[in-house]
């Protein structure tokens, strides 16, 4: 059975199929109702940067719940019936965000997500870290995209006859690679006390980032990137939007980073004494 939702736009993350435990993409949002939601197959042309959607954007579409996969929040989306609304701006600390926020699934340490998705069978949550380390940035196995995973993004993209193979692989072409790894070192408070946590971040916002500090600064591409996502984003309330995978199920992944600015009365706190 199909049925017609609004959905707003929480999470679009970069194709990543070569990662033991990465699948080619998630779009992901929350409902009109408050319920979370996963959707599939979108095509990278819908997912990329001002493109047809944005992160924060209302859509109308059609949607019907995945039959092969059993995680409650995902479904199939039809999508040439999706429409484009409003896009929630950030004016006046997030008021217009913040509603929605409040209504996502929200955990304090990774173990209690999991625990929630064996109990209750989430696989969307909202992680608030106490503290964020930094950023850790390593190698992809591999630059470029090897066969294999051209053959899994072009198979990605004929999901549901949305493309015919020649196009498909025209638009996997067209999709480059990230040769980088991008890491959240953070720190949550456990039952035993501080723990150090580490997870991937795959949100197309951080691949989007990566492309514009080469073109911008080549090969000194690091030092704007972490500025945004070291400096900048960590001094706001940073919160992760975590997602699993549908194979590994106990594997968590960033698949959106969520960072309103931080309460003003808590900025003042942290002032130093004079």
């Amino acid at each position: 059975m199909t049925r017609i939702e609004d959905i707003l736009i929480l999470a679009k993350t970069y194709p990543s199929p070569s990662s033991q435990y990465v699948e080619t993409s998630c779009v992901a949002g929350i409902n009109s109702d408050g319920e979370m939601r996963r959707l599939y197959p979108v095509p990278f042309r819908l997912i990329e940067e001002n493109q047809q959607f944005k992160k924060w954007q209302w859509i109308n579409v059609r949607i019907q719940k995945a039959r092969n996969d059993h995680r409650p929040e995902s479904h199939r989306l039809f999508v040439d019936t999706i429409t484009s609304g409003e896009v929630l701006d950030t004016k006046k600390d997030w008021v217009k965000r913040w509603p929605w926020i409040n209504k996502i699934p929200t955990f304090e340490r990774p173990e209690a997500i999991d625990r929630s998705r064996v109990d209750d069978h989430i696989s969307l949550a909202l992680l608030k870290p106490k503290r964020v380390i930094g950023l850790e940035i390593k190698p992809a196995r591999n630059a470029g995209w090897t066969e294999d995973e051209r053959a899994k993004l072009t198979k990605d993209q004929m999901q549901g006859n949305l493309f015919d193979e020649d196009e498909a692989r025209r638009q996997v072409s067209e999709l480059r690679k990230i040769p980088f790894d991008f890491y959240y070192r953070y720190v949550c408070d456990t039952e035993e006390g501080e723990k150090d946590y580490r997870h991937k971040i795959v949100d197309w916002e951080a691949g989007a980032l990566y492309w514009n500090c080469r073109r911008s600064h080549g090969s000194q591409w690091e030092v704007p990137f972490r500025e945004k996502l070291e400096a900048e984003l960590c001094s706001k309330n940073l919160m992760f939007l975590m997602g699993n995978q549908h194979r590994f199920q106990s594997q968590w992944l960033i698949v959106s980073l969520i960072y309103p600015p931080r309460p003003q009365e808590a900025l003042s706190e942290q002032q130093p004494l004079i």
